[in-house]
């Protein structure tokens, strides 16, 4: 099984001498012999994401035990009825979905409303890295736009979409370069820069505070995109500061997704979701493989 997470089911056929798709029957015994045995008790902490699992709308949705850092459910569909599944597959599993007491999760209406419906105790923090990212693809509709009258903006995307301290000695002086005075977009940057600070603040009720000035700065900019944005961050502001008390994000499960997309990358893709989906917890479950004594 090492050698099947290690490398495509289709070169380690060829390797063996063997057909691949009996390859697969392996490791749909082992995997779903391993699952069996697995007990969710403990899991109360949980983070939830999808991941591509073909070219289209085609997404698996990942949750992952956040203590144990191992995906315990991976199952098709990104929409509130996975959650449900993963419900009932915590029970199976001897767990409690009304002992899960911390969810993290994208602004997805579907897992919002997922949650509220399967995992009734949980309180929700939405990733902190998925609210900078609509920040920042606010800057970027700002820079598109403002790009038809000001052709200097040009290849500059990156620019605004990092911080200072992640450019390249030549980056710094493309950007350093720019009339930042005279360009909406810098203003959008500006904003963007402050909105991290947010997470800097020491306690929530220095983060509301801080919040509520963003917001008003944010919704005075005369920028589109950027007042959409922060009425977005209004609305979910509840989960938004929940970080402060759980301080959890999906950058556990944003690493198990690179693991996932670089071996599906490697095979060329996977002919069935429930070939992907024992990938998944081969690469990322944990799984006991051993023989049961």
């Amino acid at each position: 099984m090492a050698l099947v997470s290690a490398m495509p089911v289709n070169a380690v056929a060829r390797l063996v001498g063997e057909h691949d798709t009996k390859l697969w029957r392996v490791i749909h015994h082992y995997v779903e012999r391993a699952r069996a045995r697995t007990n969710l008790a403990t899991v109360t902490r949980v983070a939830i994401d999808e991941t591509a699992a073909r070219r289209g709308h085609h997404y698996i949705s990942l949750f992952v035990d956040i203590d144990c850092a191992r995906v315990v459910f991976a199952t098709e569909g990104k929409d509130a009825e996975t959650v449900a599944a993963f419900a009932d597959d915590l029970r199976a599993h001897g767990g409690d979905p009304d002992a899960v007491a911390e969810v993290c999760i994208d602004m997805s209406p579907a897992f919002i409303k997922g949650t509220a419906d399967s995992l009734p105790n949980a309180a929700i923090t939405f990733d902190k890295f998925h609210a900078v990212k609509i920040i920042n693809d606010a800057v970027d509709q700002v820079r598109r736009t403002e790009r038809k009258d000001h052709k200097l903006l040009a290849g500059t995307r990156y620019l605004w979409l990092r911080n200072p301290d992640r450019l390249s000695e030549r980056q710094k002086v493309m950007f350093e370069s720019l009339p930042m005075r005279h360009l909406k977009t810098a203003r959008a940057y500006r904003i963007r820069l402050a909105f991290q600070e947010l997470y800097e603040q020491p306690s929530t009720d220095a983060g509301a505070d801080f919040l509520q000035r963003w917001y008003f700065w944010a919704t005075h900019s005369r920028l589109p995109p950027i007042i959409d944005a922060a009425r977005t961050v209004k609305r979910h502001s509840d989960g938004i500061l929940r970080w402060f008390h759980s301080k959890i994000a999906n950058g556990l499960i944003e690493g198990i997704n690179s693991l996932i997309q670089a071996a599906k990358a490697k095979a060329r893709g996977y002919r069935s979701i429930r070939n992907l989906t024992a990938i998944v917890y081969l690469i990322a479950g944990k799984l006991d493989l051993s023989s049961p004594s």
